[in-house]
Formats: C-alpha cells, sequence, structure tokens
C-alpha cells in the first residue's frame, strides 16, 4: 500500500447540550492510502458523520470543538490550520457530497454555475471557461443533454439527477479526497446502484481516495476496500472488506450482519436483530458502550472499556473477549 493521504489520529470531538457534554468522536484513528476506498460503518448516533465533519473543520463552534487529535492531509494537520487555510482546502483538495443535495445546492443559482463556481474560487478559471467544464463534467456524471441542463435550477432536477450534480462539484477541482456523507439515502435501488458505481468509476480514474460514510452493508460489501466499524463514537473494529465479511470478531459487527438479509444462504435463515437502542452519548457506561446489547458480554465488560488490539494482519477489534462467538 502506498503512503497514506489522509490519517487521523486520536480525533475527539465533543459537543456542549442541555444534558451534559457529548463525546460525539471518542479518540478515533485511521488512514486512507491514495486510490483507496474506506466506508466508515454503524448505526445513527454512532459518530460517522461528525467524523467527516470533524476532517473538513465544518463543526459548529459552538456548541462543538474538536477536542483533540490530528487530521494528517498530504502531510498537513488540517486542525491547525487557520480559518483561510482551511477553506481553500475545502472543496479543491477535499471535496464533500452531502446526504441530502437539496439542502447543499443553491436554489436561486444554475446548477452549472454551482460547479463553475469552486473552479472559478480556487484555480482562478475564468467563468465561461469554468462553465464550460461544468457543463462537460454534467455530462461525464451522466446527465442526459448536459449542456442544456447546465441552465436548469436544482429544483428541475431529480433526486438521481440532483446526486449526480453534486458529484460533479465535488470533482471540479479534481480533489485528492472524497467524502460521501450517505449519497444515496433518499434514492431508490436502481438510482443508488448507478450513483455508487458512478462514483467509485470515476474516483478510480482519477485515482481519488474515497471515504463512505453509511450504515448499508450491501453498499460496502461491493465498494470498500477497507471498513471502519463504529458505535458509541469509537471504533470497534477495522480490516478490509474482505477480512470483515469472512472473519467478523466483534460482537457488533456480527450483529450488523446477522441482521442484513443474504442472497447467498438459506432462504429459511432467521435475520437476528440487535436488541436494545444505540447509547445516548451524553451518558455512556464506564465500561464498553455495547455491552447493555451484547449478547457475550461479561461483567467485567461493564467496568472496564476495551482497546483496540491486533488480532490478524490489518484487522484490529476492541472486545474484552478472545472468544466472542
Amino acid at each position: 500500500m502506498s503512503e497514506p493521504l489522509l490519517q487521523v489520529r486520536g480525533l475527539t470531538t465533543r459537543f456542549r447540550t442541555e444534558r451534559g457534554e457529548v463525546t460525539a468522536v471518542d479518540n478515533v484513528s485511521f488512514e486512507v492510502a491514495p486510490g483507496e476506498t474506506l466506508a466508515i460503518v454503524g448505526e445513527s448516533g454512532s459518530g460517522k458523520s461528525v467524523t467527516a465533519l470533524s476532517i473538513l473543520r465544518l463543526i459548529p463552534n459552538p456548541p462543538g470543538r474538536i477536542e483533540s487529535g490530528e487530521i494528517l492531509f498530504e502531510g498537513k494537520d488540517l486542525v491547525k490550520l487557520s480559518d483561510e487555510e482551511i477553506r481553500k482546502v475545502r472543496g479543491d483538495r477535499i471535496a464533500m457530497i452531502f446526504q441530502e443535495p437539496m439542502t447543499s445546492l443553491n436554489p436561486t443559482l444554475t446548477v452549472g454555475m454551482q460547479i463553475a463556481e469552486p473552479m472559478n474560487l480556487h484555480r482562478g478559471t475564468p467563468w465561461d471557461k469554468a462553465l464550460e467544464s461544468a457543463r462537460e463534467l454534467l455530462g461525464k456524471v451522466r446527465i442526459p443533454d448536459a449542456a442544456a441542463r447546465a441552465g436548469a435550477y436544482p429544483h428541475q432536477y431529480s433526486g438521481g439527477q440532483r446526486q449526480r450534480a453534486m458529484i460533479a462539484m465535488a470533482l471540479a477541482c479534481k480533489p485528492k479526497l472524497i467524502i460521501a456523507d450517505e449519497p444515496t439515502t433518499a434514492l431508490d435501488v436502481t438510482v443508488q446502484a448507478q450513483i455508487l458505481d458512478l462514483l467509485k468509476e470515476l474516483t478510480r480514474e482519477t485515482q481519488a481516495a474515497l471515504i463512505l460514510i453509511t450504515h448499508d452493508l450491501g453498499v460496502v460489501a461491493r465498494y470498500a476496500d477497507r471498513v471502519a466499524v463504529m458505535y458509541g463514537g469509537r471504533i470497534v473494529e477495522q480490516a478490509s472488506a474482505r477480512d470483515l465479511y469472512k472473519s467478523p470478531s466483534h460482537p457488533y459487527t456480527r450483529g450488523l450482519l446477522a441482521s442484513v438479509p443474504r442472497l447467498d444462504g438459506d432462504a429459511s435463515q432467521r435475520l437476528v436483530p440487535i436488541e436494545g437502542s444505540p447509547p445516548d452519548l451524553s451518558r455512556l457506561p464506564p465500561g464498553c458502550a455495547f455491552a447493555p446489547r451484547c449478547r457475550s458480554a461479561i461483567a467485567q465488560c461493564s467496568q472496564e472499556r476495551p482497546k483496540l488490539r491486533s488480532i490478524g494482519t490489518n484487522h484490529i477489534m476492541a472486545c474484552l473477549r478472545d472468544d466472542t462467538a
């Protein structure tokens, strides 16, 4: 594997709330290499999106703040950059595709103008050339009649077309890293596959790294090279996608996989739900956050917080038990 493009080390992000301080991301570490796709998976509230927003320093302060850690991108710590310096990184070297494009696209500007804007802002490309490039990008993401559609407004696009426009906007400055936060949640299954195939194809062409935030394990199996599983603001398991599906080790990972229908198994096999609810991040138990829902928990689990440990080649897991079957 080549040198990491992004290294996140000990990232901790907290929010002040009426119920007290919430640690949304707790001592999270991972890295991404050029051309690699890392999937970060977990239930809602596990810390996936806050991790992504922390990388780009988009955490609103107040009430949130990056408490500690390093975010090394191309050797520079993004945490230490000034506001002006980090603005030069966003949309240029690192781009983000948000979950709902209608909240990210400006309803008063044409789609072509919005795709052209990063090229004009970050690269100094004249508007006429930037708009020409925007039309080319819309064609590249397979918007029909791209030249004419560049002059349309976001509300005149379908949901799938808006997400394609967001991908075009993300690719405008040929970023080295793209962060896609649940990019297909609001789309039907057929369009989901088209969008993800397109995103994977375009990142492969440009050798851009991709961080894919998702709760869909089917998406992970098809598109990810490596997977980080988050629970209660922490990474509880991290491995290659192949190893994770072949030998899931953490009880939460096993629970996620057991609750997903499989096409290659016994059709009569019942799905096994994970009982209980995700933890309240403002009132985490002193031990393992998953212990109250874990069928393999022992007395020690409610008292001692497990640390990540190696259980194989590039496979780490945080569990106090050696055998979690």
